[in-house]
């Protein structure tokens, strides 16, 4: 190992380890903040299992070749956990995650087993990685449309960015810089790869540290207008345009997002939700359950032939418990004593 060597193995080693403790956080705190945190803990985990790999067989050429078969392996599933990360953060939605993960998984696992690493290495290093790193550049390029108005958000406001936007906006850079690093690591040196990958962890975890708002969650973090008000004529357009809520129903879509609203309604999330708060003194998701409630109670006057359970999904929630809850909170009452105070 060369007089720098130790440097080189500590600054590129401690970005692994700081990756495994992120993925633990992640999938730790996912439960109370966002669904989407378990595909980025997953991403993270995949990254740096990859990166492990990178290091010790930089420093320890002997390394068994079944470590470095997991660690090649690993970056199959690096895209797809982007893309599910990205899309569950913006859409809500996780329909057919699968379809993303364990074809790749019991693909790259017959591969590795009919054609091990340790006995097929010249097709590993020069058809299997090429395969690997394009399928890696094609999920990144499939991600992009989710961060597109975000990077167009940072060169107009020139970086004036809320702390969730920069959040996504340096995961999804992060990834790409390390799928560049890995890919010109050849022409410049192998452990390159390791130590964009420490950078990255590193921008991370200091932006946990010193972007996080502690009077709120980072990753549900609320819009701050600091006193900016809209003018009458866009105020007026907007609300007007609220009523394309009801008359589409889109309020029955129990994965409803504001950004998706938004887009429908065609505005920026942060101004429908500036909105919403200024003029009617209410969230997103407290003015759609609204929406809601007020359909549960026509289907409890008029829908006799379906279960309390039944009409909450009929009026757009997703759970039996969702349902009873905002019920209660808005009304004072159960759906149940509510069809028996009203004697239906």
């Amino acid at each position: 190992m060369s007089a720098d060597g130790p440097y080189l193995f500590f600054f590129s080693a401690i970005g692994a380890f700081n990756g495994f403790i992120l993925t633990l956080y992640f999938f730790l705190t996912a439960y109370k903040s966002r669904f989407s945190n378990y595909f980025l803990g997953w991403l993270l985990l995949m990254l740096s299992v990859r990166i492990t790999k990178s290091v010790f067989l930089y420093f320890n050429k002997p390394l068994a070749n079944v470590y470095v078969q997991i660690g090649l392996s690993a970056c199959v599933l690096i895209g797809p956990f982007l893309f599910l990360y990205l899309r569950k953060h913006f859409t809500n939605s996780a329909k057919n995650w699968a379809w993303h993960v364990f074809p790749y998984a019991i693909g790259v696992m017959a591969v590795g087993t009919l054609f091990p690493y340790s006995a097929h290495r010249r097709l590993w290093w020069y058809l299997g990685i090429f395969g690997i790193y394009m399928q890696w550049l094609l999920y990144i390029l499939l991600s992009f449309p989710y961060v597109k108005d975000i990077f167009k958000t940072a060169f107009n406001n020139h970086g004036g960015l809320r702390n969730i936007d920069f959040w996504v906006l340096s995961v999804y850079t992060g990834v790409s810089v390390i799928w560049l690093a890995h890919l010109i690591a050849p022409y410049t040196s192998y452990i390159v790869g390791a130590l964009s990958f420490s950078f990255v962890i590193y921008l991370m975890v200091l932006l946990l540290i010193f972007r996080r708002n502690k009077t709120s969650n980072f990753f549900e973090e609320k819009i701050k207008y600091e006193g900016k008000k809209l003018d009458t004529e866009t105020l007026l357009a907007i609300e007007q345009k609220l009523s394309w809520i009801t008359e589409r129903e889109l309020f029955l879509n129990s994965q409803l997002t504001l950004s998706e609203t938004a887009k429908v309604l065609e505005v920026q999330p942060h101004i429908l939700s500036q909105v919403l708060n200024e003029k009617y003194h209410k969230s997103f998701s407290a003015y759609i359950n609204e929406l809601r409630i007020e359909r549960a109670k026509i289907l409890l006057h008029t829908k006799h032939n379906l279960t309390v359970e039944g009409i909450g999904f009929e009026s757009g929630f997703n759970s039996k418990s969702s349902f009873f809850t905002v019920f209660k909170k808005m009304t004072g009452q159960t759906p149940a004593e509510y069809q028996k105070k009203q004697g239906l």
